[in-house]
């Protein structure tokens, strides 16, 4: 803030209580984290930033293991990489996909089936922030 010469004289600031929104956030996490299905997310990038417990137990990798690491390049096998990383670009451009099955690796080296759905992830300004894939 100045005043009539210029100088300055203060700031203004102007705040937002976002306690109830930090709040609903914790809940939608704690929902994804513990839901029965699983639940991946990746960044712009494909890099992994979303990977609940049901995941966890289906794959074996531990959220550490995979948090920004690439979905495609590290956990798909190599058959179907082109074909995964088509559903992630269709879906950051906002094309979302029903009922893609597809192979996963596991930490043991398995291969196993899965069902996806994935979602455009979007901020809260409506800018597309990743994806988000619920399997079965």
């Amino acid at each position: 803030r100045r005043n009539e010469q210029g100088k300055i004289i203060g700031v203004v600031g102007i705040g937002q209580d976002i306690t109830g929104r930090i709040a609903q956030e914790r809940e939608y996490s704690k929902l994804i984290d513990t839901a029965n299905a699983p639940i991946f997310g990746v960044d712009t990038e494909g890099k992994v930033n979303v990977w609940n417990q049901c995941a966890m137990r289906l794959v074996g990798y531990s959220t550490e293991e995979v948090m920004g690491h690439s979905l495609v390049q590290e956990f798909i096998t190599d058959d179907f990489k082109t074909a995964v990383q088509a559903v992630l670009d269709q879906a950051l451009r906002g094309d979302e996909t029903a009922n893609f099955e597809f192979p996963l690796i596991t930490k043991a080296g398995a291969r196993i089936e899965v069902l996806l759905n994935a979602t455009t992830r979007r901020d809260e300004h409506g800018n597309v922030i990743g994806v988000v894939g619920i399997g079965q």
